[in-house]
């Protein structure tokens, strides 16, 4: 048994470890899934607790000595149901996706019609767009965004789902700035006798820390990652009503996956403690702040926002007029320490891998402490950047401004080297 530290076991990963947490140091991350996990949830992903093997749920194993795994399942069960008011939780989904496709097992078969938001106007891959398995294996049906106002029209949500009868209707998004109104949706589902779901995998902080309304009370199951706003490990999670538990806990295994990470699950329940705080509920609401603050600064800036500014923790930005193509944006912006990415914005003329947009996140850099000045300063940087993204000068000397500025702001998690 080899129990020499990294550094001596694998220099060369250790050397690209220590590279990434620099980068992760000294550069303004504003993709909006990305975050920064807490020493103790590090801590947890990277404990014994990877060595064991437990197919099944408590109680009801396949492999003996479960006496310790049980406890750490439980316990991060029953904080994700106390932290969301939820009547039930499985911990056990690997990621987010793997989340939306055991409620497809579970509700649907193939050929069966579902309906959720198109991936070019803000939602998932998963929701059933067409490169996606939930795409080619179900009836998909797409809503969209009005194209004057790039917010949901519930009015065509109800006559889509009126006319089509899915099986599951999906609401969540990956790159919509505003508040869903899950009540609206839950209503339309129960009309047209379909299962709501909500995804929430990128505001589940948000939820836990009252600053976006909660769908649990509207929505049959809920699914959602585990990292982004939540700032836990890489995994998944879906609370649901009592009544779907053993639909869904069957979907996800043995119908979708083997074992469960443990690490993964010790490390979820550390998170769910920690945003049970009046500590992270600040933060939620911070995280909001800071995005609409980011949004006021380049909106005077004469930036186009994608409805018009934000709700959450994302701002969605059209660089047409600005004549910058999305992907020459993000890339110049990254140089000079700046980290969004491209992003197809509603009824985009451009191809998806080189789109029109850029999409930003406060999550991370609220996790830092930075907070509206920092945002009027960083829309500044971003500005001069988007301006002459050809200039490797600029770039060089912003990257150097920023690296200063995240120097006073310690990141949450990386030691200080």
């Amino acid at each position: 048994m080899n129990n020499e530290p990294l550094s001596k076991t694998d220099p060369e990963l250790f050397e690209l470890i220590l590279t990434e947490e620099r980068r992760q140091t000294d550069k303004i991350r504003l993709i909006p899934s990305e975050n920064y996990a807490s020493s103790a949830v590090l801590e947890a992903t990277g404990s014994v607790l990877t060595n064991k093997y437990s197919e099944g749920y408590p109680g009801r194993r396949y492999y003996e000595g479960q006496q310790i795994i049980d406890q750490v399942e439980k316990l991060a069960r029953d904080r994700a149901k106390a932290l969301f008011g939820a009547e039930a939780a499985n911990v056990q989904p690997y990621s987010g996706s793997p989340a939306n496709l055991a409620v497809y097992f579970a509700f649907c078969r193939p050929g069966d019609t579902v309906m959720g938001m198109a991936l070019p106007h803000g939602g998932h891959l998963t929701h059933g767009w067409n490169v996606s398995i939930t795409g080619s294996f179900f009836n998909a049906v797409q809503y969209t965004v009005t194209r004057d106002t790039h917010r949901i029209d519930y009015d065509q949500v109800r006559d889509l789902a009126r006319e089509h009868r899915p099986k599951v209707i999906f609401a969540g998004a990956t790159a919509y700035p505003r508040v869903i109104d899950f009540e609206a949706f839950g209503a339309i589902a129960r009309e047209v006798e379909a299962k709501f779901v909500a995804d929430i995998a990128h505001i589940s902080g948000l939820v836990a820390g009252g600053a976006h309304p909660s769908p649990v009370p509207h929505a049959d199951v809920v699914t959602t990652t585990t990292h982004k706003t939540l700032r836990g490990p890489r995994g998944g999670m879906i609370l649901m009503k009592k009544a779907h538990r053993k639909a869904i806990n069957n979907a996800v295994f043995p119908g979708l996956q083997g074992g469960p990470h443990n690490h993964t699950t010790a490390a979820i329940a550390v998170a769910l403690r920690e945003a049970a705080t009046e500590e992270f509920k600040a933060y939620a609401h911070q995280i909001v702040a800071n995005s609409r603050a980011l949004a006021g600064a380049l909106t005077e800036r004469g930036y186009d926002l994608v409805s018009g500014g934000s709700d959450n923790h994302l701002i969605l930005i059209d660089l047409t007029g600005k004549g910058v193509p999305g992907k020459v944006a993000a890339q110049a912006l990254d140089a000079a320490g700046i980290v969004c990415n491209y992003n197809t914005v509603p009824f985009d003329p451009r191809k998806p891998f080189d789109p029109s947009g850029i999409r930003l996140g406060t999550p991370a850099i609220t996790s830092r402490g930075m907070k509206e000045p920092e945002m009027v300063k960083l829309a500044g940087w971003m500005d001069q950047v988007i301006g002459k993204p050809e200039d490797e000068a600029l770039q060089a000397r912003v990257a150097g401004e920023v690296a200063e500025l995240c120097r006073s702001f310690p990141a949450p998690g990386i030691p200080v080297r």
